[in-house]
């Protein structure tokens, strides 16, 4: 008598699409919920000795207090391992965890203790030198009439460098206008307002004044980081409005919308070649080669360079995806060469589809997706949550 077959993809997609992946709305943790139950809803399962966790086989048939018995005794104590994570994502945890204590503990902190006591400095002091070094550093905004008769030429990457420039200046002028209203109300020449009584704080506690963040891209930095990056950025912008000619190699991470660059890329090699807009991808070379080594942009597409990968390391040597480094959290990634290919002409073999964000916090600060070579199965870098991105 033939034993009846179970059937898997069924009770595959009864979890992971209806039950319990139906209430799953962002598509990256729908995507890890299906790897998951891959992984552990198949045949091996009750055919083979499939190991459920490293030192963790699947249970043999038992009855329901068995079960709870094996769990008890057999499952190894909790680790990122045991659920496809490199050591690493642990050590990630536990900084973010003590940074989020400390930064609560120095906020519950009594206002007026919130000094330096070896320099003898009050609060309004520290924030009026915090001010002061802002203010004397802050660049001036640019002339976006003299930087579009620069070039008649409106490609989508000039388009791009304009978008930019004006968000910035944007930011600039928020900046400018709110320290000065803060040094004002300093001096006692203006009553402080509820908003920049906020702003003194952030100062205060080397956090990203709100008002700034709303105007600004998205940074998981303190404020002498944040502004720090911020200038480079500028110095970024400045340096392509010079004649307005696509760097040799772009500085991803210093975009508000990296989004836009991208697509230009597509649009750029759509209009050369005639291809539809919408039948078109993007591909990446990861090459072996740093910003310095370039000294001209590629005929076609672009070379990016600032992406960092979580989770897992790129090697140069083999061209591909390999295991982290304990303790190294992030990796640099060499210069990618992206370039537009019609969408029936993408490499979709031995490949992971790795998404890239703005930020370490993920989620809404989704940008795109790369294609990366891998020799291993995709399964492992999604459990592994391997990702690129923008900031450090």
């Amino acid at each position: 008598m033939l034993l009846p077959q179970v059937p898997w993809e069924d009770l595959r997609y009864l979890f992971g699409e209806i039950m319990y992946g139906g209430h799953i709305t962002d598509d990256w943790d729908r995507k890890l919920c299906r790897v998951y139950l891959e992984e552990f809803m198949n045949p091996s399962l009750i055919e083979d000795e499939l190991m459920l966790a490293p030192g963790f086989a699947a249970p043999p048939y038992l009855d329901y207090s068995g079960y709870h018995q094996y769990i008890e005794e057999a499952l190894p104590p909790e680790s990122p391992t045991l659920y496809g994570l490199h050591p690493n994502a642990e050590i990630e945890f536990l900084t973010v965890t003590s940074s989020a204590l400390f930064r609560t503990l120095l906020e519950m902190q009594p206002r007026n203790l919130i000094s330096s006591e070896e320099l003898g400095q009050s609060m309004e002091e520290k924030v009026k030198n915090v001010l002061d070094d802002i203010l004397e550093k802050l660049p001036e905004e640019f002339n976006m009439a003299e930087i579009m008769q620069k070039n008649s030429n409106r490609s989508p990457y000039v388009l791009v460098c304009f978008q930019e420039c004006e968000r910035m200046n944007i930011l600039i002028r928020e900046i400018r206008a709110s320290l000065q209203q803060l040094d004002l109300g300093l001096k006692g020449e203006l009553t402080l307002s509820p908003d920049v009584e906020a702003q003194q704080l952030a100062l205060s506690y080397d956090i990203v004044p709100d008002t700034w963040s709303k105007l600004a891209y998205p940074s998981t930095y303190g404020l002498a980081q944040w502004f720090n990056d911020f200038l480079l950025r500028c110095r970024e912008l400045d340096t392509w409005t010079q004649d307005l000619a696509l760097p040799a190699v772009v500085w991803l991470s210093g975009f508000f919308n990296p989004q836009s660059f991208l697509t230009a890329i597509m649009q750029t090699m759509a209009r050369k070649n005639e291809w539809p807009l919408d039948r078109m991808c993007l591909t990446v070379d990861v090459t072996k080669k740093t910003k310095e080594d370039y000294s001209h942009p590629p005929r076609e597409g672009a070379y990016l360079h600032g992406l960092l990968m979580e989770g897992a390391r790129w090697d140069p040597q083999s061209g591909t995806i390999v295991e982290a480094r304990l303790k190294e959290l992030k990796s640099m990634m060499p210069v990618i060469f992206a370039k537009a290919i019609p969408v029936d002409r993408q490499e979709t073999k031995h490949t992971y589809a790795c998404p890239v964000y703005k930020t370490k916090t993920r989620g809404p600060t989704y940008v795109w997706t790369f294609r990366l070579k891998s020799k291993e199965k995709t399964a492992k870098w999604v459990l592994a949550g391997v990702a690129l991105l923008l900031e450090a």
